[in-house]
């Protein structure tokens, strides 16, 4: 069942949101109070989250809060990916949970965590054993990103891409399981921390993996998954096949399902990044994802 909707991914990163075309994020927080009204007219009882943030930025937070757009939120959310991304260890998670916490009341959950391969496999095998000895306990949902390896052929969504050396690449070694099928040495171990670390599973449209998936997941005792709904996808022919077909494959789950991504007509310029000419049609395109979704 769904239990939760965010909205948006990322939004204050440039990879995600283009907030050179929102100085300060103003359309970003209308855009999250109309929504979040337009959900819960659908569904009260469904958690309503911010888009996960990354960086953890205790003064994106505040900004979000001085434009009310936590007023009628349940949730934030941080990602985290000490050692690949971000400029600070994984022994520190606590002390970045804490300065989420210190400026909002609302719980604060864990929406992607995560270690790439890159290097060596058991670099991601200690890194999922310390997340979990770290962030089990602190936050009531974790979810560890990913299950799969990004194959091969496929582009990552990030604004830069090659120009940003081996950290682009990274983007694809993530997941649990190799591109070919192949259980990873963190896969093995996964088991021990379920259910209370999740995963975050972001499915391609019409992506070949999704029941594979599924029967992964229930072989791990995975109880609470993340997966997302693009808006910039629902304008494709044969969108809500699709998105009925994700749903269906995902059904024995505890799902947050996020809201992102704009089409390119429907921006202030043609990107998925770009903000949207009129925020409530994004709201729009929530409720009706709920009203089919979340009854």
């Amino acid at each position: 069942m769904v239990e939760a909707v965010m909205f948006w991914n990322e939004p204050n990163n440039l990879s995600h949101w283009d907030f050179h075309m929102d100085p300060d994020w103003k359309i970003y927080a209308a855009m999250v109070r109309e929504a979040s009204a337009a959900v819960k007219a659908e569904n009260p009882a469904l958690k309503r989250v911010l888009g996960g943030i990354s960086p953890i930025d205790a003064d994106f937070i505040l900004n979000m809060k001085g434009k009310g757009a936590l007023d009628s939120l349940d949730v934030v959310a941080v990602h985290g990916f000490p050692l690949d991304w971000n400029h600070w260890t994984i022994h520190e998670w606590p002390e970045r949970l804490q300065e989420i916490k210190a400026v909002t009341g609302l719980p604060v959950w864990v929406s992607e965590v995560g270690v790439s391969s890159f290097g060596a496999e058991e670099v991601q095998e200690f890194g999922l054993i310390r997340s979990a000895e770290l962030l089990i306990g602190r936050a009531a949902r974790i979810h560890w990103y990913s299950l799969y390896d990004l194959p091969r052929a496929w582009p990552a969504t990030t604004r830069h891409r090659e120009a940003e050396g081996s950290s682009y690449y990274r983007h694809f070694h993530m997941g649990l399981i190799r591109e070919d099928g192949a259980p990873k040495r963190a896969l093995r171990i996964f088991r021990r921390y379920a259910p209370e670390l999740g995963i975050c599973q972001w499915f391609h449209f019409n992506d070949h993996r999704v029941e594979d998936a599924a029967k992964w997941l229930k072989r791990l005792g995975v109880r609470y998954l993340r997966t997302g709904i693009s808006w910039a996808d629902s304008l494709r022919p044969g969108a809500l096949s699709w998105f009925d077909r994700l749903m269906k494959a995902l059904e024995g789950f505890e799902v947050t399902v996020t809201f992102c991504f704009t089409p390119d007509e429907r921006g202030l310029r043609p990107d998925h990044t770009s903000p949207p000419k009129d925020i409530g049609e994004y709201a729009d395109f929530c409720a009706r994802m709920v009203r089919r979704y979340a009854r």
